[in-house]
């Protein structure tokens, strides 16, 4: 069950085109990175980057699966090998992204793993944090905090050179942070929460911007349980719904867009209210 789930900056005045909606959005002149864009709500950002035309790097630490999953994807989608837990791996991978389609103007930082890695029963069977083997916290903590923090470190240095880039960080919703039974799950994602306002507050003032974006809600990924019951699969919401605000937060309506922590599940309503 994956629920990764301030005014700003000058715009970054590298992030070309887009039409007045998220859903007719032309980013054929973008180029993104999503970690761990081959499955999950990764997947389905991803997909909404391509299907509006930005070019598209996916990773996964399996090369394999990283250029299955672009094949698939379609458009312009290139899959790369990068262990986001491994600074070698991470600058590597950023050194290839660089050579096959130049800088990029986004970073969706979303790589992680969930509950069933630690504990396969995690919704029937909470188990305390005393329970969880030292490995597999540190699994889980290395791929989602320590690896948003390697790729940005990687990444962000180039946004600002090249003048301009944005940055996105997926987290989860502020109750699983806390919910019994899931650590190590739940501290990733506050530890997320809390590197992204940093790095918000280290960008202030450049032209590479930070935000934060989360479903609102558990998500039929690969993360929930195979043996969840029919009735908790029917509440879950669709991948899907990361497509619209990802693709606006990479568009020229999102110029200047900084610090925000935007809840897919109310976007349309936040974006209204950002109207007035």
């Amino acid at each position: 069950m994956h629920e990764e789930g301030g005014a700003g900056v000058s715009p970054p005045s590298t992030v070309p085109g887009m039409s007045a909606s998220p859903a007719t959005a032309d980013l054929r002149d973008i180029r993104a990175l999503v970690t761990g864009g081959t499955s999950g709500l990764g997947r389905a950002m991803a997909q909404a980057l391509v299907s509006a035309g930005a070019q598209t790097v996916v990773t996964s630490r399996d090369l394999g699966r990283a250029e299955q999953s672009a094949r698939q994807l379609g458009g312009n989608a290139i899959g790369i090998a990068m262990d986001v837990r491994d600074h070698d791996s991470v600058h590597t991978g950023v050194e290839e992204i660089d050579d096959r389609v130049g800088r990029l103007d986004v970073l969706v930082n979303n790589a992680g793993v969930g509950m069933r890695t630690v504990n396969p029963r995690f919704l029937t069977e909470p188990q305390p944090f005393w329970a969880i083997s030292p490995a597999g916290f540190r699994d889980v903590v290395e791929t989602k905090l320590t690896g948003s923090f390697l790729v940005a470190r990687a990444v962000v240095p180039r946004m600002l050179q090249a003048g301009g880039g944005r940055v996105v960080m997926i987290s989860m919703n502020t109750e699983t942070m806390t919910r019994r039974g899931f650590a190590p799950y739940g501290p990733s994602g506050a530890g997320v929460e809390a590197l992204a306002r940093v790095m918000a507050a280290d960008l202030t003032g450049s032209a590479v911007t930070v935000n934060i974006l989360l479903p609102g809600g558990a998500t039929d990924t690969g993360m929930v349980p195979e043996d969840v019951s029919d009735e908790v699969r029917s509440r879950l919401l669709d991948p899907g719904i990361m497509g619209p605000p990802i693709v606006w937060l990479t568009s020229p309506q999102a110029a200047g867009v900084h610090d925000e922590r935007i809840v897919a599940t109310e976007f349309d309503d936040w974006l209204a209210r950002r109207a007035r």
